[in-house]
């Protein structure tokens, strides 16, 4: 690799986005980066994986890993090179989609498919530990049901129907969507001894219920009750489904797998691959099932030398709290980690004008010498459970944040318009935030300065900064998407497509202007690639200097007054930016 690539992943800022997040197709987006305005700003580019086959999730429930023809072409991937502009992507470790093509051989074939272990069926296994419902479906024992880390309400499950009849349970953590069709009378038309007259009847009560969401248990079939559990297995049997299904690490059909995908994204041009939900891989009963050790651990070991050979740098996504220390578990086997932790920081270090607890986060990035990703906004919400503290072994560790800062933080953002995403136990109850969902902008009261400060604290943090196109363009709350996306639409409201006049309107405003020169000192100055100091001032202010020989950049802030300067000197010229 060349020189000024090297530099870019250590140094370089990066742009983070959907294929289809600008315009209408991943060619909308490098024609913004190739305006004059874009010059030097990005050396790398996170796509979401909507870049493959997918079809649930907004691009985690992937069917395949090729290249998705509808937002993407070959030719992007040279524009790209030519920018040198490198690629990040995820690979969804834990669940492939329903439709994948190793899910749907299992469907076809049943216990014939070669596929048959690639996923997880949930009573196999749960065999003897665990007793089945009304559904048949195994409940786990007790013990072992409390803990699991639920994702969603309920059990983590979805039946699907096999060739023979029969329905059987899948693991599912992550997302499904189950569709009810309408009926029409001639699909009664096997119910023995059930009328025209009848049937249309019946028809009219069912499609009343699918059509309002009710539970079709639930529907009063009055004197044609004898007929209500024919007419159901024929809803059933008419249902559509997606959904992410877990697969079995246990398979080395699934590690075959792993192997044929590093490689393929490797040919795309990744250089960095987000290990998604990996925490959630490994699973064995008794153990919790996410991050059990030292099952975890293999696996990521296993997963990290496929991705040497593919010359490929590894970032497993960790949600947890910052008083389980995973991440510096991680961090200190020499995988770069998310700082998950930066947004959160910087909405309360903002709305307090205190620096502390940021400073604290810092530092210990700093002195331990962690390799981080950072943003402010993304594709998700703004995490708030990474900021807490947990009891480990009967000994509390404290978070970076105590409770009540944290609840300050999502009241805050709440007010302001956010929407809440939750974390549930076994039974299906609320057991903490998981994270806020809002765009940067209106969880800063739309305030431009703060925006402009946040940003400029994020180029000067360490690790690469990562940028959600959204936040460039100071993006607000869409309210409409958020409520057309139904229960699960909340991560909508920080999605919205940006158009070309959009991005046209948007350089004309002084609040994108000074993001992109500020992200372009970052993505250039040699200072960057030296060290970094961060000066003990007084709590509401801000002071960070860089230094690199003879190259240096120094932000001080006053996070009261939100105003800033950066002072640098790069080859004897000295320069000073008021904001």
């Amino acid at each position: 690799m060349n020189q000024k690539k090297e530099k870019s992943i250590s140094n370089g800022v990066m742009l983070n986005a959907y294929p289809d997040s600008i315009g209408h197709k991943l060619s909308d987006t490098i024609q913004m980066l190739q305006k004059k305005e874009f010059k030097d700003v990005f050396s790398l580019f996170y796509v979401l994986p909507t870049f493959f086959n997918s079809d649930l999730d907004r691009g985690f429930s992937i069917i395949d890993y090729n290249i998705n023809k509808e937002f993407v072409s070959k030719e992007d991937l040279k524009a790209l090179e030519e920018l040198n502009i490198l690629l990040k992507f995820d690979i969804v470790l834990n669940h492939l989609s329903v439709n994948s093509p190793q899910f749907k051989d299992l469907l076809t074939y049943g216990d014939k498919s070669k596929f048959k272990d690639f996923f997880i069926n949930w009573n196999t296994f749960w065999e003897e530990n665990g007793i089945k419902n009304d559904e048949e479906i195994i409940i786990p024992k007790e013990e072992f049901l409390n803990k699991l880390f639920m994702r969603k309400s309920g059990l983590p499950v979805l039946k699907v129907p096999f060739p023979d009849g029969s329905e059987k349970p899948y693991w599912n953590t992550f997302y499904q969507e189950i569709k009810l069709h309408k009926i029409k009378k001639e699909d009664l038309n096997t119910i023995e001894g059930l009328s025209s007259e009848n049937a249309k009847l019946i028809c009219e009560k069912v499609n009343f219920a699918i059509e309002n969401n009710l539970d079709l248990k639930t529907v009063n079939f009055c004197e044609l009750e004898q007929f209500k559990e024919d007419t159901l297995k024929i809803v059933l049997k008419k249902r559509s489904y997606l959904g992410q299904m877990d697969v079995n690490a246990k398979s080395e059909l699934v590690w075959d797998f792993y192997e044929e995908t590093l490689s393929k994204v490797k040919s795309f041009g990744c250089k960095i691959l987000r290990l998604d939900a990996f925490a959630y891989l490994h699973k064995e009963v008794g153990q919790s099932n996410f991050f059990n050790k030292p099952g975890t651990w293999n696996y990521l070991n296993r997963i990290h030398k496929i991705a040497k050979k593919n010359d490929l740098i590894l970032l497993p996504e960790i949600h947890a709290e910052y008083g389980l220390n995973l991440h510096d578990e991680v961090a200190k086997e020499g995988y770069q980690i998310y700082d998950f932790f930066l947004p959160g920081l910087m909405i309360h270090t903002l709305e307090t004008g205190n620096n502390k607890a940021l400073i604290t986060w810092a530092n210990e990035i700093i002195s331990k010498g962690y390799k981080t990703v950072n943003m402010l906004g993304c594709h998700d919400g703004i995490p708030v459970l990474d900021l807490k503290g947990k009891e480990v072994n009967g000994i509390y560790n404290k978070g970076l944040l105590e409770d009540f800062e944290i609840e300050s933080i999502m009241n805050t953002v709440l007010k302001r318009g956010g929407r809440v995403k939750n974390l549930f136990d076994a039974a299906g109850n609320k057991i903490s935030y998981y994270q806020v969902n809002a765009t940067f902008f209106s969880a800063l009261g739309e305030n431009e300065q703060k925006l402009l400060l946040a940003r400029a604290i994020q180029m000067f943090m360490p690790g690469i900064p990562q940028v959600w196109y959204l936040d460039l363009f100071a993006g607000k709350n869409n309210y409409a998407a958020a409520d057309k996306g139904g229960s699960g639409g909340h991560k909508e409201i920080n999605r919205t497509t940006l158009s070309k006049e959009d991005i046209e309107q948007g350089l004309q405003k002084g609040v994108v202007m000074n993001q992109l020169k500020i992200m372009r000192l970052r993505n250039t100055l040699k200072a960057f690639l030296g060290e970094v100091n961060i000066r003990n001032v007084s709590k509401d202010k801000l002071s960070i200097l860089w230094s690199n020989k003879d190259s240096n950049a120094h932000l001080e802030a006053n996070l009261k007054k939100f105003t800033f300067s950066i002072s640098y000197t790069e080859e004897n010229v000295n320069m000073k930016l008021d904001f």
